[in-house]
């Protein structure tokens, strides 16, 4: 489990449930390194000014994360972490590597606003 203060998707189960039950969702896949580790920060930041939409991690490595590593809008993404914009639960912006708030608030105001 990632130690981060966002909640967890721990199975496929836990991510269908995430993305079908509310119409906003960001998720980040990755692990705790130097290239994911900014966009969690973001994320816990503006979870709060964002109360429509529901933030989430996601452990790149477990098994489960098959959901998202093999997502068809994550297709040719090299980097870590895979950051997911899901609207209705289908995804509307999919992204790779480092994100800094102006471009994760950017891609909330876009494509969850």
């Amino acid at each position: 489990m990632l130690g981060t203060n966002l909640k967890h998707l721990l199975s496929e189960n836990d991510f269908n449930k995430a993305i079908k039950e509310n119409e906003n969702v960001m998720i980040c896949c990755g692990r705790m390194g130097p290239m994911c580790l900014p966009v969690y920060d973001v994320m816990e930041n503006l979870e709060e000014k964002y109360d429509h939409v529901k933030f989430y991690d996601m452990e790149f490595d477990i098994p489960e994360a098959h959901v998202l590593r093999n997502h068809e809008a994550a297709r040719g993404f090299m980097g870590l972490p895979f950051v997911f914009y899901f609207k209705n639960g289908k995804a509307v912006k999919a992204s790779t590597s480092i994100q800094n708030k102006k471009q994760v608030k950017e891609n909330l105001d876009t494509y969850l606003g």
